[in-house]
């Protein structure tokens, strides 16, 4: 190329440094991003769903309501495209149901014991809206907020970006928290999701992403196959909150280090499973603390389609979403039903405020909360 572009030069003054801006012109952008109307909340804001595609397959759209996860598209074994995440087609169901389907949960993901925590001396009352304890941020929860979009693609891929001030007093929360939530695809076939979060006072954060997934498309869940990264687990009392321990896996019904078909699982004799209907358990992940690594891996041998999950989080919660169903339908009209989806939510243990010894989830002004969340959809062979 070096003596193409002198030899340009002696005949065609001006032709080898065009030659020269054209070999070195960006990259094409790896992807697409378009937005539509999605409906309009009781208080009149308009909700916007955006759609991200990739070059290899993968086709995400999201909501600024909630940055909620509506649908997750990627291939099988055969190429075809299909359906990975439940959702519904309209906005009705995610304004009036509340399974937190497909969203963002915070400002404090997973539940608070008491719908109280105490930090620096003083105590904050929360919302109880889970029993006796606080769940996904009380009330009126991220998932119900419209967040400011922007969007842009490059050679990287599509990028939506969410943004949200959540007051101070919100939902009974210290501190003016400033919140940005990144969705991207990578060209390597992932679902990238990165937080970050500051504030003006003193307060506890934990945010995660609520997304309901079957592999298959429709169908109950059991045959699917679940390597979670964890020895250990985090019993719970009747309230789902934990106990305080970290409880060895092995020997139990919470032993996901080889890759276990979930209905051998699900419906053994264990107290643990009894008090959550199955698996609604915070599994501590074996990684190194605040580094990206694997959280699960879980294969669905119908269609041939791996999903891993990795994140920079200490445990993620594992549930089997043991809900009746008779809710709206879904996508093509499924109507859900119970054990027909999981979950993997990564996050801080549960409770966390009440147990010192458990990673601290708490923000103090001048630092940043950062947390990452890929949902990795390897190649199919």
């Amino acid at each position: 190329m070096q003596k193409l572009l002198a030899r340009s030069s002696l005949f065609a003054p001006g032709f080898g440094a065009f030659l020269f801006s054209v070999c070195v012109a960006s990259p094409a952008p790896a992807g697409q991003i378009s937005q539509a109307p999605f409906g309009v909340t009781p208080d009149g804001t308009p909700v916007t769903l955006y759609t991200l595609k990739n070059a290899s397959g993968l086709e995400a759209k999201i909501s600024d309501l909630g940055g909620i996860l509506v649908s997750l598209k990627t291939p099988d074994r055969t190429g075809k495209p299909g359906e990975v995440a439940l959702g519904y087609d309209t906005l009705d169901p995610y304004i009036h149901e509340n399974s937190y389907m497909g969203a963002m949960v915070g400002r404090y993901a997973n539940r608070i014991a008491g719908a109280s925590f105490t930090l620096d001396g003083h105590t904050y009352k929360l919302a109880a809206n889970n029993g006796p304890n606080s769940l996904h941020g009380g009330k009126k929860g991220f998932n119900n907020m419209v967040w400011h979009a922007s969007t842009s693609v490059s050679e990287s891929g599509p990028t939506l970006e969410l943004t949200y001030l959540s007051k101070d007093g919100e939902e009974g929360f210290p501190g003016n928290l400033q919140v940005k939530a990144v969705y991207s695809l990578t060209a390597d076939n992932a679902l990238r999701l990165e937080y970050t979060a500051t504030t003006d006072k003193p307060t506890v954060v934990n945010l995660s992403q609520h997304s309901y997934f079957n592999l298959a498309g429709r169908g109950e869940v059991l045959d699917h196959q679940f390597l979670i990264n964890a020895a250990k687990f985090t019993p719970v009392d009747d309230t789902l909150i934990p106990t305080g321990e970290l409880r060895p896996v092995a020997g139990t019904p919470f032993d996901f280090r080889q890759p276990t078909t979930l209905g051998t699982r699900i419906s053994l004799s264990d107290p643990q499973l009894k008090i959550g209907h199955g698996f609604d358990h915070n599994f501590v992940v074996d990684k190194p603390a605040g580094q990206l690594g694997l959280m699960a891996r879980i294969t669905e041998p119908t269609t041939g389609r791996v999903m891993e999950v990795l994140s920079t989080e200490p445990g993620v919660q594992f549930y089997t979403a043991d809900f009746s169903g008779g809710g709206a339908a879904g996508h093509d009209g499924w109507k859900f039903q119970g054990r027909a989806s999981f979950c993997l939510e990564c996050e801080h243990f549960p409770g966390s405020p009440s147990h010192p010894e458990f990673p601290s989830t708490v923000l103090r002004p001048g630092t940043v909360f950062h947390s990452v969340i890929e949902y990795r959809f390897p190649a199919i062979k």
